[in-house]
């Protein structure tokens, strides 16, 4: 067969790899069962608009959808980054985010039974890949069992038990330590750790109330509470109304977090929670605690279908289906980045965690979060909180003990947040990836104050949708302990063994994991205002918003008129004493964020980020990775960082002929630095994108470019440029 001869344009004018001859099979995990398979399936590379591609097999089974061509059985130019679970061409099915198929040149959405099969298939991802398939060649049968299975397998709603985390929790043998120096919070001795670590234990206590899920499932096991709050105050409404400690500052003040009451309720009962809330707060503004402020984050910040609908609007500027589509946007690229709200709402959020610093930093009072469950914008807050002020947060073993704290102990639905199991679409909001696009904004500012890299971020992102991990795909504590008992394939009934996303060797080997660490990390503050400013470069597609005047907002501060309200009617006159938004300095938020910014930068001490203009950007190398025409080839830090690694490798070679020299142990691990030759056959994407064909802009007409010569917004204004890999990796 020399090459498709497919009706539809797609597939006109293709170069055609030859079907393979030589049979090939998916590489199965633990646990993982081939369900349906298709031959001669064309898939197309459409890097450069040529339509290029090669023939293979598709295949299905209960953990991915795999795409198997002859390179696939072969282990030679293996990437310095692959992930040893899920390959280059591999979809896990929680991955999948939709799945179109094309029907004589048209597009449909795929859901459900198919009455009809389309002759080509193509498949958007959480990570944004986009894959096209040709079915044309494909034998009719297999046509009509792979698209089935796909489509049912990753689209239609399933038991919590039919996720592939169970098969392979059952049939691997875990033979790994999981932890890393991760805190899990799983026990009252980690409680007590943090307080200590913290210096909280003078006034806070780790409870063992909830042990058994006693007094509520939505609690963790164990939790810490202000030692004034009595057992029977925790019982009394299930956890509800009951501040519950996050951090504690170096100054005493604290950071609190509370279950909001349900606001729909009967007089009765209202008037004996506002009883129960006054008693509360009263007991806790007394010394030895710092005085209280209250924050509603439902009223303060973005709803959580506001998140979701920017972050739906959002992706889609990077869901391509080919160069053209691309280019297409360029255009009006500025306008459609703005449509979308996304970086306006991360502006919002670190705003407000910056305005919760300045309370715990500077004012010395403690905050008090309030959402009606405490387990999604809480946790962005809380954790961001901790970033900035707390620079253990920003160890990798930091990040990720605050991770399990704040979210997987901490009650965040992810299984209902990522629709892992497609049971309500009404559920789905990207909370977790929020906070990572936020925190995101610190590293690429202030890369030498983070221990770990973007890429480690990224990586972080995409193990939302790996299911070997138990991390990311339970909704509480108690949803994980209750289902931790099952059938094994070894003994008659035995607790499941799951694995933690926390143990990076299970993923990558050693020189893949030296890509998340970041080498410039700063062991010692450097207060030096040049490390404040960071190389830019120009790029074809800017990833920033330009500087204008932004719109007038209502005020979003702790104490706006409708909180104000709330306390009063919640708890009296008497609140006053304590909380008076007329005592809080009309530009006391402006005044502490310059002030700040006017400073040498402490990289092991408070951080703030530059939340002005086009100082919040895209992610890049999360959502451009797999976009040729966004690539710098050979451009981007990664030259430098190429030229920084093979530094390293010097220093650890003549540390290694010194040790020798003295006949002292060698500590250093050469493994540890990946080996970057000839940067310029890389792409600024790397690790994730490695060297692709350019693709050729296609030329504007002049008319177009006269529209865009008059747009004072585009032209006159000095923009802001940044390089695509950010960080140095």
């Amino acid at each position: 067969m020399s090459g498709c001869h497919c009706d539809c344009s797609a597939c006109k004018e293709i170069h055609i790899k030859e079907p393979i001859e030589k049979e090939v099979y998916p590489r199965l995990l633990p646990g993982e069962l081939l369900l349906c398979e298709a031959s001669t399936v064309y898939k197309y590379i459409q890097e450069d608009g040529s339509n290029r591609g090669t023939y293979g097999k598709l295949v299905c089974t209960n953990f991915k959808i795999a795409f198997l061509d002859d390179n696939s059985a072969s282990d030679d130019n293996e990437p310095q980054f692959e992930n040893k679970i899920v390959g280059e061409n591999d979809i896990t099915l929680q991955c999948v985010d939709q799945i179109y198929g094309v029907y004589d040149e048209k597009k449909k959405l795929l859901t459900g039974q198919l009455r009809k099969y389309p002759e080509k298939l193509i498949i958007y991802c959480k990570d944004l890949r986009v894959f096209h398939f040709c079915l044309r060649y494909t034998k009719e049968e297999e046509v009509k069992r792979i698209v089935s299975g796909i489509v049912h397998h990753s689209q239609t709603p399933k038991l919590l038990k039919r996720l592939f985390l169970f098969s392979y929790a059952s049939a691997a043998p875990n033979n790994t330590d999981g932890r890393n120096q991760t805190v899990m919070f799983e026990t009252l001795e980690d409680w007590r750790g943090e307080l200590e670590r913290t210096k909280g234990n003078a006034k806070y206590k780790a409870v063992t109330t909830n042990e058994g899920y006693r007094v509520s499932e939505k609690l963790p096991l164990y939790f810490v509470v202000p030692i004034c709050v009595s057992e029977e105050s925790i019982w009394k409404y299930e956890g509800r109304g009951i501040p519950i400690w996050c951090w504690s500052c170096h100054n005493g003040a604290a950071l609190l977090k509370m279950s909001a009451f349900p606001k729909e309720q009967d007089d009765s009962s209202s008037q004996m929670q506002k009883a129960f809330l006054d008693g509360i707060y009263k007991t806790i503004s007394k010394p030895p605690y710092e005085l209280l402020k209250t924050d509603d984050l439902s009223s303060s910040l973005p709803s959580l279908q506001d998140i979701q609908t920017a972050y739906t609007k959002f992706k889609q500027l990077f869901l391509i289906d080919n160069s053209t589509d691309f280019w297409a946007t360029d255009v009006k690229w500025f306008s459609l980045l703005e449509s979308t709200n996304w970086l306006e709402i991360i502006r919002r959020v670190l705003k407000k965690a910056i305005e919760v610093v300045e309370c715990l930093e500077r004012q010395h009072t403690n905050v008090l979060l309030i959402e009606e469950s405490a387990t999604d914008l809480c946790c962005v807050i809380s954790s961001l909180v901790q970033v900035m002020m707390d620079s253990y947060s920003r160890t990798k073993s930091g990040f990720q003990s605050l991770i399990q704290k704040e979210w997987v102990i901490g009650g965040h639905g992810f299984l209902d947040r990522c629709n892992h199991l497609h049971r309500s679409d009404k559920e789905e909001a990207p909370v977790f990836l929020l906070l990572l696009n936020c925190v995101w904004q610190l590293v690429q500012q202030y890369p030498p104050a983070f221990e770990f890299t973007e890429t480690y971020l990224t990586v972080l992102s995409d193990s939302l949708y790996v299911p070997i991990f138990s991390t990311f795909f339970f909704n509480s504590q108690h949803q994980k302990d209750t289902n931790m008992s099952g059938e094994s394939l070894n003994t008659q009934s035995s607790p499941f063994r799951f694995l933690t996303v926390w143990d990076w060797s299970v993923q990558f080997e050693p020189k893949a994991q030296a890509f998340l660490n970041n080498p410039l990390y700063a062991d010692k503050p450097k207060p030096d205002k040049s490390h404040r400013k960071t190389a830019r470069f120009k790029h074809q597609r800017q990833l920033s918003l330009p500087l204008t005047q932004t719109k007038s907002s209502p005020k979003r501060g702790f104490f706006r008129e409708e909180t104000d309200h709330l306390i009063k009617n919640i708890l009296g006159k008497r609140i006053g004493k304590f909380i008076n938004s007329s005592d809080e300095p009309p530009n006391s938020f402006r005044e502490f964020y310059d002030s700040w910014h006017s400073k040498p930068v402490d990289y092991h001490g408070l951080l703030l980020p530059c939340i002005d203009g086009p100082e919040i950007k895209v992610w890049a190398q999360r959502y451009l990775r797999w976009i040729p025409e966004a690539q710098l080839h050979g451009g981007g830090t990664i030259a430098t960082a190429a030229n920084i690694l093979d530094l390293m490798e010097e220093v650890q070679s003549l540390q290694v002929k010194m040790d020798e020299e003295h006949s002292q142990a060698i500590s250093g691990d050469l493994n540890s630095v990946p080996v970057l030759r000839n940067s310029a056959r890389l792409s600024s994407l790397f690790p994730f994108a490695l060297l692709q064909r350019q693709s050729i802009k296609p030329a504007l007409p002049t008319s177009t470019w006269k529209d865009l010569e008059d747009e004072d917004d585009l032209v006159n204004r000095d923009d802001e440029f940044v390089d695509l890999s950010g960080d140095i990796l």
